[in-house]
């Protein structure tokens, strides 16, 4: 778009860009500037345009893509105008992802490489390498706590090894999703070294404050994220005598956005990765990112502008490259993520489906859909050219962040029905096969959150103590019934390692001094290769697992109507133990999928009228080949079960 006052601006930074940019053929880097100059002119107007530093600002912003761009090696770049050919690339329905620890998983990068076969022989092609910075190995936040953002933790290996498995992923089709920690840094960070060593120009690239004063008024209105860990947002640092802004913990210090200079500093963080090949950029804790007294700080109106700059911005010098937002906020506020009054995402083409998965989760407790039904039906459009990350579990707790007025649509109390849901998932209901344990716990209100393997909070490891092969069954057909849904929901399913082959979890994180206060690790487990080999063995617990979602993974990848064009129709079902939709492609309406998922113990039966089925003849569940139970009235879905029938 063509502004005069940014065109202006435009031109005088042509002019002063430093010779060695000048000299270098920049023609796909200068059509894209100038195609978004206008935004990103508007936008850092908007947060920084009162600054009597604001040109040269804009300036270094500028040179930072530029230099970016001239370091962006060829391969990428091709890749860059190949997808601007085709941008809906990432919504087809061929992508399935997983994400994993590469420590815990092979070792490390150079292991993980080697095991590259056995994730592309269950059907995976996206993988989320979790953190691979370097951090304080005694304080890392798992990895969150970043103390070198240009520096891969050697504990998991080197620059060198990342390229290498990039390479090799690249070879096998395989997407490579990477963190970047926009948030906060570690307290052993550079800036924040020299902001202790009394550098005025880093105490700024973070919240530090003399006294109490400004502290104690922010904290009147900020949520504590880890009350039982971290019950303040505010530590003092003794070595530097000032108040220092840690929301997640003491040793997190949180960046300064207000600061111009800490977003061309991410950014150009950003696009280094980029450069070293990372398809998709899991952004950390965006909700977080603009701080203001009086407010939650959290889901500001200038965090989305931000990350609105990040996403222009990025789109100039790696276009290619997708942003994940790492949002785990209210269903209203999760799609604004995508971005809001648009069309097209201009903020994260990405979210985390958090809502969905927590209803998931509330419906194999309750074994009914009513709240999944309501919950879903009340989710915010996403964009066109956006997609859900729709997943079961992760490295994080189990928020239960679903709407106070859809539990009350759907006939609870909030307090009681979510306290109800800890008791079930942590073995404190009497009836309930789940062995996992609360996390964050507040004592003030009661609220708490899950941890626990999907295989332990199914009832796999309460099932095999007992010897129960029923039970074993029952927590077999949750595992697969919900990898079912995040498989044909729409959007691009994300498994969680461990989980195909049903990993339970590990206790040995108590042993640990670093690790026993946090009950997460239980699901953080060392990946047993031997219990992995048995995804060879007919009848076992792990081949049964294990050749199932290969089998659903493999299908998914023909459906063509469950690529994510917003061509997903929600069914009212009178039977609550039932949820179901449809999925149909826009521009081919033979190819339609209806989709059943029975939560109960029991069979469920839903009309074929309700169901939009006109008639039961040549209907076929794609997932078995077979007919299902059905007459001229009514089809039968069995206990735990599901269906993908084709009409």
């Amino acid at each position: 778009m063509y502004e005069q006052v940014s065109h202006s601006l435009l031109n005088d930074i042509l002019i002063a860009l430093k010779p060695e940019i000048k000299k270098q053929k920049l023609q796909h880097f200068y059509t894209r500037l100038g195609a978004n100059f206008y935004a990103i002119h508007s936008l850092f107007s908007a947060l920084y345009g009162d600054r009597p530093d604001f040109k040269a600002q804009m300036l270094r912003l500028v040179e930072t893509l530029a230099r970016q761009y001239i370091k962006r090696p060829a391969y990428l770049k091709k890749a860059d105008l190949a997808r601007e050919k085709d941008h809906n690339w990432f919504l087809s329905q061929q992508w399935a992802g997983m994400a994993l620890y590469s420590d815990h998983f092979a070792g490390d990068l150079q292991g993980l490489g080697a095991k590259l076969h056995y994730l592309q022989d269950l059907g995976i092609n996206m993988l989320h390498v979790m953190p691979v910075l370097d951090c304080p190995p005694d304080r890392s936040d798992g990895g969150y706590a970043v103390r070198d953002y240009r520096k891969v933790d050697a504990r998991i290996g080197t620059m060198a090894d990342l390229d290498a498995l990039g390479a090799a992923m690249r070879k096998r089709g395989m997407l490579l999703t990477l963190d970047v920690v926009v948030n906060h840094t570690s307290d052993e960070h550079a800036w924040a070294q020299m902001a202790r060593q009394g550098d005025k120009t880093y105490q700024d690239y973070y919240y530090v404050f003399d006294d109490r004063e400004m502290p104690d008024m922010y904290e009147e209105s900020m949520p504590e994220i880890f009350p039982e860990t971290s019950p303040s947002n505010f530590t003092w640092d003794e070595q530097m005598g000032k108040w220092v802004m840690t929301v997640f913990n003491y040793f997190q210090w949180d960046l300064n956005y207000k600061n111009p200079a800490v977003l061309i500093e991410m950014i150009d963080v950003i696009l280094f990765w980029a450069n070293h090949g990372a398809d998709i950029l899991r952004l950390d804790a965006v909700a977080f990112l603009w701080k203001k007294i009086g407010s939650t700080c959290q889901n500001e109106r200038e965090a989305h502008l931000l990350l609105q700059l990040m996403k222009d911005c990025c789109q100039v010098t790696a276009p290619g490259v997708l942003f994940i937002a790492e949002a785990i906020v209210a269903p209203v506020e999760i799609a604004k993520y995508f971005g809001e009054d648009a069309i097209n995402a201009k903020e994260c083409e990405i979210a985390y489906n958090a809502t969905f998965m927590a209803l998931m989760w509330d419906a194999i407790a309750t074994k009914q859909a009513n709240l999944l039904d309501i919950g879903v039906k009340n989710l915010p459009d996403k964009l066109d050219r956006a997609t859900w990350l729709n997943y079961i579990r992760c490295h994080d707790d189990i928020g239960l962040g679903f709407s106070d007025t859809d539990i009350l649509l759907a006939g609870y109390e909030p307090g009681p029905h979510r306290r109800f849901l800890v008791d079930y998932y942590t073995g404190n209901y009497d009836t309930s096969p789940s062995r996992g344990k609360p996390f964050g716990r507040n004592e003030k209100n009661g609220d708490a959150r899950i941890s626990g393997t999907l295989a332990s909070l199914a009832g796999l490891e309460s099932a095999q103590e007992a010897g129960d092969p029923d039970a074993i069954s029952a927590a077999i057909d949750r595992i697969l019934l919900l990898h079912s849904l995040i498989l044909s929901f729409g959007g691009i399913p994300l498994l969680y390692y461990g989980d195909e082959i049903g990993t339970l979890n590990s206790y040995a994180y108590l042993e640990d001094a670093r690790k026993r206060g946090d009950s997460r690790w239980m699901h953080r487990p060392d990946i047993d290769w031997d219990k992995a080999e048995r995804r060879n063995q007919p009848g076992s617990v792990e081949y049964r697992i294990f050749s199932e979602l290969k089998k659903l993974i493999a299908l998914r990848k023909e459906i063509v109507a469950f690529a994510d064009f917003n061509n997903r129709e929600l069914l009212t079902l009178d039977n609550p133990h039932l949820f179901g939709f449809w999925r149909f492609h826009p521009q081919n309406t033979q190819a339609k999928v209806l989709v059943l998922a029975n939560f109960d113990e029991s069979p469920q039966a839903a009309p074929l009228d309700a169901l939009r089925l006109s008639h039961y003849d040549g209907i076929k569940d794609l997932h078995t080949g077979k007919r299902p139970e059905m007459d001229e009235a009514q089809l039968t879905v069995p206990p735990l079960s599901f269906y993908w029938l084709s009409a």
